[in-house]
């Protein structure tokens, strides 16, 4: 769990712990809490809603760098590296150097000790349009072409995948697991077929049936379709037209490993980007979080402005709304205050009035507002829908529930600050003569 996430829990229990312990030891001082809130319903309703759409904003935010925080975050132990070619992008390499680096494969060159028959996996990627002439969004799809038995042992957030649709795969070579936006898109269900008219692929052009639906999040908008069918269509087409495919030694894109530790990823690395039949073109090996990090070098400077810009002004303006709310509310009660403290409360007990307020609202609002995006967002659309590169959707964290409650209680204490004191230092003398 990262420190955000355990500073959030242990503040958002202290806090509650104070205000429970408050309640307990001054219960009609909690209930004279319960009542002002209620003496203007409007707003403190308006003061929550503000709240919520505010932190709702952050909490998305925060969702999509934690994200990316844990795609990038290197392992100590299963890591998972990535051949490529080492001078071009996107990389394109024979198909030939799967065959090299699968250890199920007769001729590969590594460690069998380092890489066992479920820690490789190869990508190409094929992409078109049901309409060659009309390519908008709901026409367009694109595909990972793998083996199907790489699906469970490799591919991340898939581990769990229902076993039942990678046998259905298996048994239907024009078959395809697709993602559910993508099938809403192209108004299409399991069991239904189309045809795709390659762009990457020229003269390529396959016909699916799509098998199974892949899970909610990261594959929502593509799909899975098996290696030997479009190499089949590779093969065909180098017999129709007496000639190869322009990209047939280029149609591997991606090779896939994982191993133990550091120590194996050094050796394997070592042993391949050092491998004479991997020298045309020549291979480099990074581990998956620098590759991805590689990758998403481009949208360095949006998340950069989104972490150090965004999320601070939110937050501030949150503070803004919270302290003019309550600000309004002790002018409007300051002959109240002073008849408190005429009745004997002391200063201390008529500022925590004021921060007791400021806290319930900013605390109920920041849970109700990151449980609506935890629970509501998850189950509706899988995570939250923010396309970065080939991340489609961000699942929102059980945690986020305490980032909300922090921000909430956090720019309630912070909003209060001012109202609280003049609050404090409201003098009997100076309301009653104005009354008089």
């Amino acid at each position: 769990m990262s420190f955000l996430s355990l500073f959030s829990i242990a503040f958002s229990i202290l806090v509650l712990g104070t205000l429970v312990a408050f309640a307990v030891l001054s219960p009609k001082l909690f209930l004279l809490i319960i009542k002002n809130l209620r003496r203007n319903p409007l707003r403190t309703i308006l003061t929550a809603a503000a709240i919520m759409v505010l932190v709702l904003m952050v909490t998305g935010i925060t969702t999509v760098l934690v994200g990316l925080d844990r795609f990038t975050e290197e392992k100590a132990k299963d890591l998972k590296l990535i051949i490529t070619d080492r001078y071009q992008v996107p990389s394109q390499m024979p198909s030939s150097y799967a065959n090299y680096l699968d250890p199920a494969s007769p001729g590969c060159i590594l460690d069998s000790n380092d890489v066992g028959p479920n820690d490789f996996m190869s990508w190409c990627f094929y992409g078109g349009s049901r309409d060659p002439n009309n390519r908008t969004l709901e026409n367009l799809v694109f595909f990972f072409v793998m083996d199907p038995k790489s699906i469970v042992p490799m591919m991340d957030d898939l581990d769990d995948l229902d076993p039942a649709l990678v046998r259905k795969l298996q048994e239907t070579k024009h078959g395809c697991l697709m993602g559910p936006e993508r099938m809403r898109a192209m108004d299409r269900r399991v069991g239904e077929r189309f045809k795709v008219t390659s762009f990457n692929y020229i003269g390529i052009d396959l016909e699916f049936e799509i098998v199974g639906e892949l899970p909610r999040g990261r594959y929502d908008k593509l799909g899975i379709m098996r290696a030997d069918y479009f190499n089949d269509a590779m093969d065909d087409y180098a017999r129709q037209k007496k000639t190869p495919h322009p990209l047939d030694q280029k149609r591997l894109n991606l090779v896939w490993l994982r191993v133990p530790d550091r120590d194996a990823f050094n050796r394997v690395a070592q042993q391949i980007e050092s491998a004479a039949v991997l020298q045309n073109p020549p291979v480099k090996c990074e581990t998956a979080s620098s590759g991805i990090a590689s990758f998403l070098e481009p949208y360095r400077s949006l998340l950069w402005g989104m972490k150090v810009l965004l999320v601070p002004i939110l937050l501030a303006v949150m503070a803004l709304v919270v302290a003019n709310s309550i600000s309004i509310s002790v002018r409007e009660r300051r002959t109240e205050m002073a008849v408190l403290k005429v009745l004997g409360f002391r200063p201390g007990q008529v500022a925590a009035l004021v921060i007791g307020e400021s806290l319930l609202v900013g605390g109920l609002s920041g849970f109700l507002a990151a449980a609506f995006t935890c629970f509501y967002l998850n189950l509706t659309y899988g995570g939250i829908p923010f396309p970065i590169g080939f991340i489609s959707v961000f699942e929102v964290p059980l945690e986020s529930l305490a980032w909300g409650m922090t921000m909430g209680f956090g720019v309630g204490l912070l909003g209060c600050v001012l109202p609280a004191l003049s609050a404090r230092a409201v003098k009997v003398s100076e309301v009653f003569a104005k009354v008089a």
